[in-house]
């Protein structure tokens, strides 16, 4: 009986182990001619994700940590008209429907019920145009010392951090920065470094926050929206030229600095606003429920 006790319990160990066990996987492009963009398409549904520069002569390296699951990512790429297309894609086969996967994040601040976690890392010698679709987890996008022309983020629920963590601006002209997310936190670190002509951001339900350390260096359209949650938006000095269309409802709180001159009903410009300013910043700024705070 005591012998049929003890291979129950390794049994029992045994079946824990695996079901913890995870699965390592690594993707790379060694091309590094041929091309002049890295196009690069990554999905995960289920997610902690990290990306960042590496000290590399290769455009990418993939890192996965992944759940021991009957799923697989299936990572692919080409050269295409100068373009390097490259493409990883992680589905959902699992059980576990939407609902239920935002019941468990709003329960949890645990990133290890996200299952996965991807560290993405990329060159400073090659131009980048990223486009991420996220289903559930955390997303920290590290800028700094990458040449960005386009980056677009679409989440399901998820908290996402875009920053720069060394002071370094990129150093082409990025076209649009895009991140919308249904439910979560989307929060912007020196979108000034971004250079970017336009910003999109909208959030269903959760909060935005939207900070410029300085001054745009060339002009920038800027558009962020919230439907029930909060915006709070960082600016420079009242020194730069800035303008700001807001369009709200009775249900959003609304908190503005006192240096902020009012042209109209719903439009508002800074001391240094000028119409014909090459570096002006103009945001539209939308809340339906919940607060606006400017500062």
């Amino acid at each position: 009986m005591l012998r049929k006790l003890c291979l129950l319990f390794l049994g029992v160990i045994g079946c824990v182990g695996v079901s913890k066990a995870q699965l390592v996987k690594e993707f790379k492009i060694s091309e590094k001619k041929g091309y002049e963009v890295v196009h690069l398409m990554f999905s995960s549904y289920k997610s902690t994700t990290l990306v960042k520069r590496i000290r590399s002569m290769e455009p990418l390296y993939v890192h996965g940590h992944l759940q021991k699951t009957n799923i697989l990512p299936v990572f692919s790429y080409e050269i295409k008209n100068n373009i390097l297309e490259s493409t990883l894609e992680h589905k959902n086969v699992e059980s576990d429907n939407l609902g239920k996967s935002i019941t468990s994040k709003i329960f949890s601040g645990n990133s290890s019920d996200f299952d996965h976690t991807w560290d993405l890392g990329l060159a400073s010698n090659f131009v980048y145009n990223l486009d991420f679709n996220l289903g559930m987890g955390k997303t920290e996008i590290d800028l700094a010392q990458l040449p960005i022309s386009n980056l677009k983020v679409h989440s399901a629920s998820a908290d996402i951090l875009i920053n720069y963590g060394s002071k370094d601006p990129n150093q082409v002209q990025m076209d649009t920065l895009l991140v919308t997310l249904n439910m979560g936190t989307i929060e912007i670190d020196d979108a000034n470094y971004t250079n970017a002509s336009k910003m999109i951001f909208e959030v269903n339900y959760g909060s935005l926050n939207l900070n410029f350390s300085d001054g745009m260096p060339s002009m920038c359209h800027v558009i962020a929206a919230v439907g029930a949650g909060s915006l709070n938006l960082n600016l420079p000095d009242e020194s730069y030229p800035i303008k700001i269309r807001m369009k709200t409802t009775a249900m959003c709180r609304t908190t503005l600095p006192k240096y902020l001159k009012t042209i109209d009903k719903h439009t508002y410009i800074t001391k240094g606003y000028k119409e014909s300013d090459p570096r002006l910043l103009e945001l539209i700024l939308d809340v339906g429920v919940g607060s606006l705070t400017i500062e």
